[in-house]
C-alpha cells in the first residue's frame, strides 16, 4: 500500500488543510448577509450568531432521539464490534457533510491535508487536531459544537429513527453511497457527491474515516452503559487510542459496514481520516 492507503493504526505523513463542505469555499461577508436577510429562526435558541455558526447550522440535521441495535453478532464482526446491543441516545445535530477543507481553513488559517481541495474533506488529521479545530471554532463562535459520540454517529449513520436496515449508511450498495477502495481512485473526493441516508446525511460510508469523541476500548460494548453511552476519556499519552468510523477510501466493502470500527493513536497524522461536527439538541 501507499500513504494513501493505510488502515489505522498506520502513521501516515503530509500536510493539513481546512473545512465542511457545501458551506463550500463560503465567504463571511456572504454568510453575514444570509444572516441579515433570513435572520435565526431556523436554529436553536442556544446557536450562536456568529455567521460561521449560522453557515454551519444551516448544514446540520437534527437526528431525533431513539433506540437501536449497536454493533453486530455478525460472524464477520470483529470482537470490538460485538455484542450487538440495545442502546439509546437523545436528540443531538450532525452535520450533512464531513468538515471541508474551507471550513477547517476559515478557522485555522490552514491544513495539512493530503488531498488538497476546499470542497475535499479535511484529512490527513490526527484525534488531537481535531479536538483542537473544535476547540477554536468554539472560541471563534461563542458556540459549543463537538465530536458526536460513537454511538450517536452509529445512530445517524443507520438513519436514526428513518432506518430501512441497510448494510451501509444509505444503500445495501456500497457504490451508491460510498467512496471507498473500490471506486475512489486511492484519495478523498469532494464532500456530498453520492447518495445520501435516510436522514439527508452524505458519506457516512467511505470518503474519509471520521473521529468520533470515544476512546477505543475493544470491550466497551460488554459494559457501555445502555442510555447515551461514551467512553470519551482525556489522556496525555500520545499513542493512546482514539476511536475511528465510517472506513474511508481505503477500506474493502466487507470493512465498511455500519457497525464497522477502527481506531487510531490520538497523535498520528493519517491521510484518511478527517472529522463531522454534531451538537446538542438541548
Amino acid at each position: 500500500m501507499n500513504t494513501a492507503t493505510t488502515h489505522h493504526d498506520q502513521p501516515t505523513t503530509s500536510s493539513w488543510i481546512i473545512g465542511n463542505s457545501r458551506l463550500m469555499i463560503f465567504n463571511l461577508l456572504s454568510a453575514v448577509t444570509i444572516l441579515l436577510i433570513s435572520g435565526c429562526s431556523s436554529l436553536s435558541q442556544k446557536t450562536s450568531n456568529h455567521p460561521v455558526s449560522v453557515a454551519i447550522m444551516q448544514e446540520m440535521v437534527l437526528v431525533e432521539g431513539g433506540t437501536f441495535m449497536m454493533g453486530s453478532d455478525s460472524e464477520t464482526a470483529k470482537k470490538s464490534e460485538q455484542p450487538a446491543h440495545e442502546v439509546s441516545v437523545d436528540s443531538f445535530y450532525i452535520a450533512k457533510y464531513e468538515v471541508t477543507q474551507a471550513l477547517f481553513e476559515s478557522v485555522m488559517g490552514g491544513s495539512n491535508s493530503f488531498f488538497v481541495d476546499p470542497n475535499t474533506p479535511v484529512n490527513n488529521l490526527s484525534w488531537q487536531q481535531a479536538v483542537y479545530f473544535v476547540e477554536r471554532l468554539n472560541e471563534l463562535t461563542g458556540d459549543n459544537f463537538r465530536l458526536p459520540t460513537e454511538a450517536e454517529w452509529e445512530f445517524a449513520a443507520t438513519g436514526g429513527n428513518h432506518s430501512k436496515g441497510y448494510t451501509y449508511s444509505g444503500s445495501n450498495n456500497i457504490d451508491d453511497v460510498a467512496w471507498h477502495a473500490g471506486n475512489a481512485n486511492n484519495r478523498a473526493q469532494p464532500v456530498g457527491l453520492k447518495k445520501p441516508n435516510e436522514l439527508g446525511l452524505y458519506d457516512m460510508t467511505g470518503n474519509v474515516g471520521e473521529f468520533v469523541i470515544d476512546q477505543f476500548d475493544e470491550l466497551f460494548y460488554r459494559y457501555s452503559p445502555k442510555h447515551n453511552p461514551s467512553n470519551a476519556q482525556h489522556s496525555d499519552v500520545n499513542l493512546t487510542h482514539k476511536t475511528t468510523r465510517g472506513s474511508s477510501f481505503a477500506y474493502d466493502a466487507n470493512e465498511s459496514e455500519n457497525f464497522r470500527r477502527d481506531f487510531a493513536s490520538q497523535s498520528i497524522l493519517m491521510s484518511d481520516l478527517g472529522l463531522r461536527l454534531a451538537k446538542d439538541a438541548n
